[in-house]
């Protein structure tokens, strides 16, 4: 097997086919050809056919679909774990799907577009062909005939879920397997067959295959009180909508119009959708969803006609039924803000159009609002917003309350450590986290005949799920650390504790004695005394969510990128909230203006990281670390109160210091009784924290060369270790270092 990082696959013609692309290294590497099936490992497990990708691209690249990125349960930018898998002929296939999917496609089309994909229990599966390496006899053409006969021009955006397969795991559709509906029609089945009809609404698209719901259409929709932490912004889509479908005669008398735009913000996951879903049912109108990504993968025409398809089905059920919506989900995918494609302006006139019906009101959803383009705006097509945030602490005590109400559980459950322990998740990371649980309470209670969901499973359940904002490769690694594995420093792991971890733990505290808390800290020492190893120790402490970065690594050479990376820290780092950002060698990300020669690319990120720490919104439960050698370099006005107001000094260690850090580095090397850990912390002036860690495991391995089957490390092993490993700090740097703090104070 072989770890890979995901990345979106470009090409439409790869989209939604149950096909990845591996480098052709890969390939060979695990002894497969094109077009064999591969097991694909993220947050949950799934299969795929593995295609040759472009050899000029990155041998640790495996480009997927979105829907694969949703069966896996994962993000972009995560890593996968790809090995390759048996795949058997399928016997039978059960799947579900929307209501408009089940009553319009028979078995025998349905068997037709999955042939030749490979199907797992759980998985998400569109209705397009695998027509990249069909089947021999297989006729695509008419395939896909029947399939847009029977559900209309929507048809490439509707996805089913598997349910069950004989035999288990990973199987593939033939033209002997016998596929069919849940409770529904199968292949072979008389007197059951289906009559196709034409689409005249944009089905639902389903949930991501992790969070283990039914299909969209299937889906119960929960009520306004389920809606924890989202009540407030449920009650004003509620009103303006109430006002828009029921009472239009009196907005006009105010000299206001009937049309309603409403886009809704927050971070992936946090119930949207669902909120949308939850206000159209209380006020008895009907929804009609338009998947955006679906649609920006599409050419042109096809993008613009399916846009046009789902403003007739709404304006239809508008004017038969009553009121409707149209929602379009991640509309940022299909009207980036940046670069945004031809069929832009087509789309803004159609949704222009559509706010323009008796009885329809247009939301549209996007994770990321900033990256919209401004035209969707507009006084005439979406002039009002709403942001959901995260639930917070007792949030998100609630929403597990909500989820697990009808789930057995042991008496002994207590959901608020659970809630303390997810920082950042949203609705669809803890409905994940309930999954987890579910399967390891099954699989430690497989003979049971009352199973129930315990605490361990709980706890247990958050080693594997981690919140969708935290899915990317800069999340800081602690290994289980903690402040009590750091040896000495107590006054630096108090300053430290009161500086990040008080604010973020004990809010009432702070707004109880009417001060704000500190926002951040700079941490500045001399190399290899522990900054980092510190702020590590510090995240496992306080059971945060940390995103890490090193200074140069958000230096662009592009005009532009570099400022977009600082505010896409800082946005992804509130929307984990309570959160720590770690920039570590700041000195390299903020220097002091006017004096660098790379045509004013650090100024401007100087400038863009003081507005994130102090500009007009403020931050709220996000800490920010500072880590460098160099503080002098760092520009002053970052270091100002209301910024990095709190200097904290790692000095070099003294002879107790040294003692306290050798102890920790040997804490699992055994010693021999002629080590004096004392005498030698005194004879290592000069040694940093991480020369003294050094030292202990160049004497573990000096003992190994001596003896393979040496139990021990003793006084002359750390003897002769001192010969390879010598003091690295620089006296002169240590007096500048001592020097710049006194002044500071």
């Amino acid at each position: 097997m072989i770890t890979l990082t995901a990345r979106l696959a470009s090409s439409a013609l790869d989209t939604r086919r149950g096909v990845v692309r591996l480098h052709p290294e890969v390939l060979d590497a695990l002894g497969l050809r094109a077009w064999d099936a591969v097991r694909l490992t993220g947050a949950r497990v799934s299969a795929a056919l593995a295609a040759s990708g472009d050899g000029a691209g990155s041998p640790g690249i495996v480009l997927v679909d979105d829907v694969t990125l949703s069966n896996l349960g994962i993000a972009e930018g995560a890593e996968i774990v790809v090995a390759p898998v048996q795949v058997t002929a399928a016997r039978a296939v059960t799947v579900s799907g929307s209501r408009l999917a089940t009553t319009s496609l028979t078995p025998e089309t349905l068997r037709l577009a999955l042939t030749g994909k490979v199907l797992t229990v759980g998985d998400a599966v569109s209705l397009l062909p695998q027509d990249l390496n069909p089947l021999p006899g297989t006729d695509l053409a008419a395939t896909r005939s029947r399939l847009a006969a029977a559900i209309g021009m929507t048809w490439t955006n509707e996805l089913l879920t598997v349910t069950a397969t004989e035999p288990p795991g990973p199987v593939a559709v033939g033209p002997s397997t016998v596929v069919g509906w849940r409770d529904g029609a199968r292949t072979g089945d008389t007197g059951g067959q289906l009559v196709p009809v034409i689409a005249t609404r944009t089905p639902a698209p389903v949930a991501p295959a992790r969070l283990e719901l039914p299909a969209a259409e299937e889906r119960p929709v929960p009520p306004l009180t389920d809606l924890v932490g989202h009540r407030d912004a449920a009650r004003k889509l509620t009103e303006w909508l109430d006002l828009s479908f029921r009472r239009p005669e009196l907005l006009t008398r105010l000299g206001a119009t009937a049309r309603l735009g409403v886009l809704l913000g927050g971070p992936e996951g946090v119930g949207k959708t669902t909120l949308v879903r939850s206000v159209a049912r209380s006020l008895g109108a009907e929804v009609v969803e338009l998947a955006a990504p679906s649609v920006a993968v599409l050419e042109a025409g096809a993008a613009a006609q399916r846009v046009a398809d789902a403003v007739t089905a709404a304006a239809t059920l508008a004017d038969q039924d009553g009121p409707c919506l149209l929602l379009v989900t991640d509309v940022d995918a299909l009207l980036p803000m940046t670069t945004p494609p031809p069929v832009a302006t087509v789309v803004l006139e159609t949704l222009r159009a559509a706010v323009g019906f008796p009885q329809l009101a247009l939301v549209v959803t996007s994770s990321h609002p900033e990256a919209v383009d401004p035209r969707l705006r507009s006084p005439e097509l979406v002039d009002r917003e709403l942001t959901l945030a995260p639930p917070d602490g007792p949030g998100r005590t609630e929403l597990l309350r909500v989820l697990l109400r009808d789930v057995p559980m042991e008496s002994t459950v207590d959901l608020g450590p659970i809630a303390d322990r997810t920082p950042g998740f949203v609705a669809a990371d803890l409905v994940a986290l309930r999954r987890e649980a579910a399967v390891r309470s099954a699989l430690r209670q497989q003979d049971s005949d009352e199973p129930r969901i315990g605490q361990e499973d709980l706890l247990g359940a958050l080693d594997t799920v981690r919140p969708t904002s935290m899915s990317t490769s800069d999340i800081l690694r602690t290994g289980g650390l903690t402040l009590d594995d750091v040896g000495a420093m107590a006054e630096v792991k108090q300053a430290l504790t009161e500086s990040a971890l008080w604010p973020l733990q004990y809010p009432d505290s702070f707004a109880r004695l009417g001060v704000a808390p500190p926002r951040g800290v700079l941490l500045y020492g001399p190399p290899g005394c522990g900054k980092t190893f510190l702020v590590r120790a510090l995240a496992g402490t306080g059971q945060l969510n940390v995103l890490s970065v090193k200074g140069a690594e958000l230096m662009d050479k592009f005009v532009g990128e570099s400022e977009r990376a600082v505010r896409e820290l800082f946005r992804r780092a509130a929307e984990a909230a309570p959160a720590m950002v770690f920039l570590d060698e700041v000195d390299a990300l903020a220097p002091r203006r006017g004096q660098s020669s790379d045509s004013g690319v650090a100024d401007r990120v100087v400038a863009a990281l003081l507005t994130e720490l102090d500009g007009v919104e403020p931050l709220r439960d996000v800490v920010v670390l500072a880590a460098t050698n160099r503080p002098e370099l760092v520009d002053p006005a970052l270091l100002r109160p209301g910024r990095l107001e709190r200097l904290v000094y790692v000095p070099p260690p003294s002879a107790t210091d040294r003692a306290a850090i050798l102890r920790a580095a040997a804490k699992n090397t055994p010693l021999a009784g002629d080590v004096d850990v004392d005498e030698l912390a005194v004879s290592l002036e000069g040694y940093s924290a991480a020369d003294c860690a050094a030292l202990v495991r160049e004497a573990a391995l000096t003992a190994m060369r001596e003896s393979l089957d040496a139990a021990e490390v003793t006084a002359a092993h750390l003897a002769a270790a001192r010969g390879a490993v010598r003091p690295s700090l620089d006296p002169a740097q240590l007096a500048a270092l001592a020097a710049y703090a006194e002044t500071r104070g």
